[in-house]
């Protein structure tokens, strides 16, 4: 498949519903790899399936965690991913091998994690209720500065180089931090019309482009360009490229981000399973594309480079793409489909050759002066970014898959999994199954603490957190109605 031509043909956004990936247990959140080979999923019951998206089959399923899996971030070469659950835990995984590296145990709930766009031993931390946590593979961290001590609901991502931390509060106000010192490069606050502020709830930055998308309270969708937010500096007045919103209802967003290529806008419903996508440079609406009714939306995730979207409700994988039909027209300008059979009259000298000896003798000269180099391979436009000249030669494209040889012939080498004492007394056929030899010989990861400095402990995830309402409204009917039939029940005792 040839990826520059990918643009060429028709919409570059998804139109139809294509199809759902079951990852057998209830999916909660997903990311691609920076290439859109792999898809990695995170259950609710701690498992990361990962899935190969050209086939649409699952590569490897991993033991992650024991609670529920509720963010998750790929390394640059995709040979990492970083992953948290709602017991506080982040864990660095090894993608081929399917082992965990490190495990590091924070004091409050982990809201989102983001590695370093441009290396894999840093890596971004936003806690529950406490600043922002920028760590390294070896367990050290450092906190971005907070820009009002007294509010502490701060979102904050990397921009699309990993050179600056960009972060929101609960009072509308964004701030630019440099990666190396946390120096303050910017700031400006997010304002209405009456100059209220608005509570940021995400911040996501473009692959390609440097413009980002600031997700507010007040379900407005702002647009800005990076390099205006450099030059205001601190305390600026920067006006967004765009205003995005639904009109009609209201909608608060659940999830927003970028297209591949930066030219497209998805975001997802808090309440319903619906994607409005808007186009970046005229702000207009395009398509909103309708899932069940009834399901909430849990994330949302643009393929890097083909108009695909996946998202996430009801614990199944949607994915939306393009309605592919068949144009043989395209093969031939005068290209011409027929129903049935046609008797063809032939044109008068539609088949002569004229000038034969000519024709061949330009060809001579120009297959001598043209010099085809078949050894160097270009790099494809779609994986490199705008500052680089070569994608990255280290990176893990698709998991390999060794296949199981039932019968094997003379002299192939047998090799016997060795299963441990333990699970073979006690007959535990799921662990043996889902996990490798090489991985039940190897002791666990011992998780190192991170001490941050008052942080809330005792704090509940919102993933777990979102009955609590729906609760509230069942017992307070219940109870009005327990008072109606008491009265009832004492008068009819009476009479």
């Amino acid at each position: 498949m040839n990826l520059e031509l990918l643009e060429s043909f028709g919409q570059n956004y998804p139109e139809e519903f294509d199809g759902a990936l079951d990852c057998v247990s209830i999916a909660i959140t997903c990311a691609f790899n920076r290439h859109g080979t792999i898809l990695a999923v995170g259950c609710n019951d701690g498992r990361l399936v990962l899935w190969d998206f050209l086939t649409r089959g699952i590569s490897k399923i991993i033991n992650a965690h024991v609670h529920p899996v509720c963010t998750l971030s790929w390394s640059r070469n995709g040979r990492k991913l970083l992953s948290a659950a709602t017991d506080n835990t982040v864990s660095i995984w090894d993608v081929l091998q399917g082992e965990v590296e490190k495990t590091f145990q924070f004091p409050s709930p982990i809201l989102k994690v983001q590695f370093h766009p441009r290396s894999c031993e840093k890596f971004l931390v936003c806690p529950m209720k406490h600043a922002a946590v920028t760590m390294d593979s070896e367990g050290g961290h450092k906190l971005v500065p907070l820009d009002d001590d007294s509010d502490l609901n701060i979102v904050a991502s990397y921009d699309r180089r990993g050179q600056y931390i960009y972060t929101g509060n609960a009072k509308g106000r964004v701030c630019v931090f440099t990666e190396d010192g946390h120096k303050m490069k910017a700031s400006f606050r997010v304002t209405t019309g009456t100059l209220n502020t608005t509570a940021i709830k995400s911040i996501e930055f473009a692959r390609r482009g440097d413009c980002f998308l600031v997700n507010s309270a007040d379900r407005i969708i702002r647009v800005y360009e990076s390099g205006e937010i450099l030059a205001c500096g601190k305390d600026g007045e920067p006006e967004p490229i765009q205003k995005l919103q639904d009109l009609v209802n209201k909608t608060m967003w659940k999830k927003c981000c970028f297209s591949g290529d930066g030219e497209f806008i998805v975001a997802g419903s808090a309440k319903q399973h619906t994607l409005h996508i808007w186009e970046k440079s005229v702000g207009n609406l395009v398509k909103i594309l309708h899932g069940t009714k009834g399901e909430l939306l849990l994330d949302v995730a643009w393929h890097p480079v083909r108009p695909i979207i996946t998202s996430i409700s009801s614990g199944m994988v949607s994915v939306w793409a393009q309605n592919q039909v068949e144009n043989w027209s395209a093969f031939a300008p005068d290209f011409k489909e027929l129903d049935e059979n046609v008797e063809y009259d032939e044109r008068e000298s539609e088949f002569d050759i004229e000038e034969e000896g000519k024709e061949k003798h330009d060809l001579k000269e120009v297959e001598e002066d043209i010099d085809v180099d078949v050894t160097k391979v270009e790099p494809i436009q779609a994986f490199v970014s705008s500052d680089e000249e070569d994608e990255s030669g280290d990176a893990l494209m698709y998991l390999p898959v060794a296949p199981e040889i039932e019968e094997p012939e003379e002299g192939w080498p047998v090799v016997e999994p060795q299963v441990p004492d333990e699970s073979q007394a006690r007959g535990d056929k799921r662990k043996t199954s889902q996990t490798t030899p090489d991985s039940a010989k190897k002791p666990k990861v011992k998780a190192l603490d991170v001490d941050l400095e008052n942080a809330p402990t005792g704090e509940i995830h919102p993933l777990w957190n979102t009955k609590k309402p729906a609760e509230k409204v069942h017992r307070r009917p219940s109870t009005k109605g327990n008072k109606k039939t008491g009265k009832s029940e004492r008068s009819k005792h009476k009479d």
